[in-house]
């Protein structure tokens, strides 16, 4: 008994030290950003904050000045009154129209991304080229494609055309690649309402930007999917499961996880992309000759803000329902 007292705090002892090791590697692997966001991005967030409350007043020969005037910026975006003139709109219509393109754009990349991930888990014939294929996108959209969507949205806003480009039908690309697959009459015998039909719709003339944005999220899904135990699938094949109980019973859940990390990372992804409405905005109003500084600092608070509350409110719905596996 002595010697088992002796030996049982021993292995608690090496054991706590090795944990004190792990988090002390752990520190000094993220050294470089700590300092860095201390040191560089810190200060700059704390600038642009005071600028948010703040006016700045110019005068020939003399330095420029910063006013405190406390939430005026933030009022005037709100209301849309003189930072906002010659922009083509208010700072809250381009918010609920950012909103309203987010609110479809994210349930159909994951759930492309969870499909396409499914599919490219299986066994097949060049299963590699598939999956480089499929996160090329992300490799080619750091700057050059997102120049190309943007030229190309230019073209069609130009032409008159909010679908797609005239092809001297009278229609739009998009309206034709609809009318091809019939869609419309597809889900007419169908009892559903005209809500899910307008979305299949508007989601196969928006596939490009889809397939385009979803790179990302099929690789965080392939790796939940590989994450799981074969052992898992034998067992459940033995008590005679199908692969549609299968996939709900035990892929889904096990793969919940990446499903919350794939919407946080689709959440800010789609708010921050050069495309977006409200980005676009804030940058006009920036730019604009009656926009300011202040204005649109004002209005990115209001924006990163907005943002957060959302991925809370997410992370709160999601976390509900998200499935942990036990290692013990």
């Amino acid at each position: 008994m002595t010697k088992e007292m002796q030996v049982k705090p021993t292995k608690k002892k090496k054991n706590a030290s090795l944990d004190k090791r792990k988090a002390r590697a752990g520190w000094w692997f993220v050294l470089p950003f700590v300092l860095s966001f201390v040191l560089i991005y810190l200060p700059i967030v704390s600038d642009s904050l005071r600028y948010s409350f703040s006016e700045l007043v110019t005068k020939p020969g003399q330095p420029m000045q910063i006013n405190w005037v406390g939430f005026y910026n933030y009022n005037d975006a709100i209301l849309g009154t003189s930072s906002t003139a010659g922009t083509g709109g208010t700072f809250v219509q381009v918010l609920i129209e950012g909103m309203s393109d987010m609110i479809f754009d994210i349930p159909m990349i994951l759930i492309f991304s969870l499909f396409m991930a499914v599919l490219l888990n299986q066994k097949m014939v060049g299963r590699a080229a598939f999956r480089a294929i499929l996160f090329v996108p992300v490799i080619i959209s750091t700057g050059i494609m997102e120049s190309i969507d943007a030229l190309t949205m230019d073209m069609q806003s130009n032409m008159g055309s909010a679908e797609g480009i005239s092809d001297g039908s009278g229609e739009s690309t998009g309206a034709a690649l609809v009318s091809t697959f019939d869609i419309q009459k597809l889900f007419s015998g169908m009892v559903i309402g005209d809500g899910l039909v307008k979305y299949v719709v508007t989601a196969i003339n928006n596939i490009f930007n889809i397939v385009n944005h979803s790179g990302v999220q099929i690789l965080i899904f392939l790796a939940g999917l590989q994450s799981i135990s074969p052992a898992i699938y034998e067992s459940v094949q033995i008590d005679g499961a199908s692969a549609w109980e299968t996939f709900w019973k035990i892929t889904f859940p096990m793969i919940s996880p990446m499903i919350l990390v794939n919407a946080v990372y689709t959440i800010i992804d789609s708010f921050t992309m050069e495309s977006n409405v409200v980005m676009q905005f804030i940058s006009a109003v920036y730019s604009s000759p009656q926009g300011s500084i202040v204005a649109s600092t004002a209005m990115s608070w209001m924006y990163f803000l907005l943002v957060i509350g959302i991925i809370a409110i997410v992370s709160a719905i999601f976390g509900a329902y998200i499935f942990y596996q036990r290692r013990d």
